[in-house]
């Protein structure tokens, strides 16, 4: 079975040029609750003056409908974001870093071992609240500032969170230049230390590569866990010109012709999708939307 986190309300809205009222954001996640998925990620406590497209994410959870066997999870930064997600009781809460230095403090205004600092006090809350937590690591295989990143620089990055105490990693493609070729040299890094259980892999598809990098990994290594955004929604500032996540519907269909059982309906998730285009600034990606229209 496909484990498939979205993240189209969190990962792809913030990318968005366009700030979705409250109302947009829960229609969308209701209609994505309706498809089979079983975790979305439906929002981020940060700040509002940094990333404006997440404000009102407390409102969010609390108006959405909560589907029975449905994780609700959200994106924090800090403490005070826990705290902010405790209240809402998100389901669960994941953190974020990046294997670049240099793309790290652009970021978050922090080295990696500062990020990772950080997130050790929100992890150890999160466990005893007993919520589990997720581990990002953005730029993975390529950094719009030190370009091609090394397997090796990213291995000590996912130990160091797992040795945090997260339950899982996702690691991301973030301005979407990986090929299979450089898929296959992470997990062959990366899968001598962690059991593939806990690895989810984030592809965007710049180049048009991710769903080959989505297919690499689940052919060749067993990779199951992916994440993927509803009508490839969001984008990159640092990639100019990025189209954005992997369309889940795109990702899931993929998947499907290669023998996979899913999670989800490909086209239940495409007509999800559909209640966004009336609310953003430019056609949706996914190559199944128009069958969806």
């Amino acid at each position: 079975m496909i484990r498939l986190v979205e993240v189209g309300p969190r990962d792809g809205l913030q990318n968005e040029k366009k700030v979705l009222s409250v109302a947009a954001k829960v229609s969308f996640i209701d209609a994505l609750s309706k498809t089979g998925l079983k975790e979305i990620e439906a929002g981020a406590f940060v700040s509002p003056k940094a990333i404006p497209q997440m404000a009102g994410s407390e409102e969010v959870f609390r108006q959405i409908n909560r589907a029975k066997g449905v994780v609700y999870s959200a994106l924090v930064p800090n403490e005070t974001g826990f705290d902010r997600a405790l209240a809402c009781k998100a389901d669960k809460i994941a953190v974020f870093t990046a294997a670049s230095e240099t793309f790290n403090k652009k970021n978050i205004n922090a080295s990696i071992s500062e990020s990772l600092e950080r997130f050790r006090p929100v992890v150890r809350r999160a466990k005893a609240s007993m919520l589990p937590v997720r581990g990002y690591v953005s730029t993975a295989f390529h950094c719009p500032y030190e370009g091609p990143i090394e397997p090796r620089k990213v291995l000590p990055v996912l130990l160091e969170l797992l040795e945090l105490g997260v339950d899982e990693l996702s690691i991301g493609d973030t301005i979407g230049k990986a090929a299979p070729r450089e898929v296959r040299r992470l997990l062959d890094t990366v899968l001598k230390k962690i059991p593939k259980a806990l690895i989810f892999l984030h592809f965007h598809d710049t180049y048009g590569m991710a769903v080959a990098n989505a297919l690499t990994a689940y052919e060749d290594y067993g990779i199951t866990g992916f994440d993927a955004s509803a009508g490839g929604l969001g984008g990159c500032p640092y990639a100019p010109g990025a189209s954005g996540n992997v369309a889940t519907e795109d990702l899931l269909y993929a998947l499907q012709a290669s023998g996979a059982t899913l999670p989800a309906d490909p086209r239940a998730v495409a007509h999800a999708a559909q209640t966004l285009r009336r609310h953003i600034d430019r056609p949706l990606a996914s190559r199944l939307s128009s069958f969806a229209s």
